[in-house]
């Protein structure tokens, strides 16, 4: 597996160490979490890439999609005549033909909804398999290879490999398929909105007519995808939502009140905090039930055992007391969600965010306006270096003038910074009892552990 240690393709070493085949692979660094799985997992871990990590006699070379054509390994696969594929390529021929498969896509909330319905599944002994690219903390781990027909697996709309480049989504035979969200993304390999739209488009027209299509009714662009599928097409949406929907779930503060087709369907408890979480648990009772005629009763202490994913608001620790999480967003929709959330778990706190643009979307002026208005439920701001700085000036995200902006809305801000300056900052401003949240689609340069290791030396 050449780029092991990805979300995908580490959860990928999994089933595939779980289905009893021999598993090597290699990449530039292991970090947490999914490195700490793979060393654990019985993979054979290569560091970096080398021509002699490639062997005459492997069976499979997956290829992930960070690796370019030019990789050494890649064309020492090509040399010796292996056969090669992608990671969903591979998923699709070795775990799907013989199973029903539920794909969870969208913008935002795929992975925590992929292992909402995948806990829900498992806690009522339907014993599914799931790949999911996250860690979902109910299992450790994202990947499960079960006995039963089912199948739950996030649809990530992003390019499969250098030799297939379309969405992974749609290797993934959907049966039965949510879309949570649709905003242009991944500018990357979708340089309009409408490129990224008619991935959908085309993902949802896959589906079977004995299937079924569950979408979010907050979205007009993700409703407007009904007219692409010959499934059987259900809505849910939040309680204000514009319009109306199928399953509506009215937010509480530790839950929800679900009403169903105008009926009443009873009260649901949530360990996860934040609207977009009330959004992610309506998707997945709605396909649950829709699709397996699972019943509200059974479902609910299920959804209330879920425990969330790592990197998604996950508190990684508490020292000198201060609250530190770490939390994946970097899209604006995503940032403003994730502080809106950890607010209103922590109403009387300080709330600190750091923020990395590091993502091919976040290092882009194309949201600049957007992340103006994301930071508004935190009281401090302090943003990183653009982590892409070989793109054209012209073309990264101005850091100085988003700081401008977000002073201009009452927030305190600083940036560009560094590491240890961010660090410094914040040993020197955080009180006991304040919420540090440090978001970033990558390992932000080492920055949750020295930030743990200053704040407890500090006090």
């Amino acid at each position: 597996m050449i780029g092991i240690s990805g979300t995908g393709m580490g959860a990928l070493a999994g089933l595939l160490l779980d289905a009893g085949h021999e598993v090597s692979g290699s990449d530039l660094r292991f970090d947490p979490p999914i490195g700490d799985l793979l060393r654990s997992s019985g993979a054979r871990l290569l560091q970096g890439f080398a021509a002699d990590h490639v062997e005459a006699g492997i069976d499979l070379v997956i290829v992930g999609n960070v690796c370019r054509s030019t990789n050494v390994e890649a064309v020492r696969a090509g040399e010796l005549g292996l056969r090669r594929a992608s990671m969903p390529g591979t998923v699709d021929e070795l775990f799907l033909r013989c199973r029903r498969s539920f794909v969870i896509a969208g913008t935002h909330g795929k992975t925590t909804t992929t292992s909402l319905v995948a806990h829900v599944l498992h806690s009522l002994g339907r014993d599914p398999s799931f790949l999911v690219g996250g860690v979902p903390a109910n299992f450790g781990t994202g990947h499960r290879l079960g006995h039963g027909k089912d199948f739950v697996i996030e649809g990530d709309e992003y390019d499969s490999a250098f030799f297939e480049k379309v969405p992974k989504m749609w290797r993934y035979r959907p049966w039965a398929a949510v879309v949570t969200s649709m905003e242009h993304d991944h500018v990357d390999i979708y340089p309009t909105a409408d490129l990224y739209a008619a991935a959908f488009r085309r993902f949802v027209e896959l589906l079977p007519e004995e299937g079924l299509l569950v979408l979010n009714a907050d979205s007009d662009e993700v409703v407007a995808l009904a007219a692409h599928s010959v499934a059987r097409v259900v809505t849910f949406g939040l309680g204000d939502a514009r319009g109306s929907a199928d399953f509506v779930a009215t937010p509480r503060p530790s839950g929800f009140d679900l009403v169903v087709r105008g009926q009443a369907c009873g009260r649901y408890d949530l360990a996860v905090p934040g609207r977009h979480n009330v959004a992610n648990a309506a998707a997945a009772v709605a396909v649950c039930h829709e699709a397996l005629s699972i019943s509200f009763d059974d479902l609910r202490p299920a959804l209330a055992s879920f425990r969330g994913v790592k990197r998604r608001q996950e508190l990684v620790g508490t020292p000198g007391g201060v609250r530190l999480y770490d939390d994946f967003a970097h899209h604006p929709t995503e940032v403003a969600a994730t502080l809106a959330a950890l607010a209103g778990l922590h109403p009387t706190a300080r709330l600190c965010a750091v923020f990395e643009p590091r993502s091919a979307t976040a290092c882009r002026r194309l949201h600049q306006e957007a992340y103006a208005g994301a930071f508004d439920a935190a009281a401090e701001v302090l943003v990183a270096r653009v982590g892409r700085p070989d793109l054209p000036a012209e073309e990264q995200l101005d850091v100085g003038r988003l700081v401008s902006d977000l002073r201009s809305r009452g927030l305190a801000a600083q940036g560009p910074l560094e590491i240890d300056e961010i660090v410094g900052h914040v040993v020197a401003a955080a009180r006991p009892g304040d919420v540090v949240a440090v978001l970033s689609n990558g390992s932000f340069g080492g920055i949750h552990e020295a930030l743990r290791r200053a704040l407890d030396a500090a006090r």
